[in-house]
């Protein structure tokens, strides 16, 4: 399994972060492994929004469909996708501070099949995916 937490400050207040969070669509705008974001499911975000990424793994496309499993605001929202070839959950808490919020992101990738032979590979290659989506993220939510 490959995992990866990161808390980051921003000045946003715990609603405005929560809500820019929950609309996966905007994971293109920060994460520089996700080609494409958008949501597919028609209504307003909550339990149930769909949303399909292209995301860049070394080298290779991989088109995943997440969906909101966990949709509590301000506080936590959790996505989760699933193919033959890996399961992906990301949950984002929020939590009030003096200068506006903070948000920790905690992401577990799990492989699968015969993909699992790379596990140790792909755990490593995850943290730098990470790091370089920690950085946008720093960037958007203090603005």
């Amino acid at each position: 399994m490959a995992h990866y937490r990161t808390t980051i400050s921003s000045t946003w207040d715990a609603m405005t972060a929560f809500a820019y969070m929950a609309d996966f669509s905007n994971a293109a705008t920060w994460d520089p492994g996700v080609v494409t974001a958008r949501q597919v499911s028609s209504s307003d975000v909550g339990l149930g929004t769909r949303f399909e990424l292209l995301a860049s793994f070394n080298g290779r496309q991989l088109p995943l469909t997440y969906e909101v499993t966990v949709f509590e605001p301000p506080r936590r929202v959790v996505l989760r996708a699933e193919t033959d070839m890996v399961l992906s959950v990301d949950e984002i808490t929020f939590s009030p501070s003096a200068q506006g919020c903070e948000v920790t992101y905690d992401a577990d990738l799990r492989t699968r099949g015969w993909f699992k032979l790379t596990a140790p590979v792909i755990a490593l290659l995850f943290k730098g995916i990470g790091t370089r989506a920690r950085v946008g993220l720093e960037r958007e939510l203090n603005p």
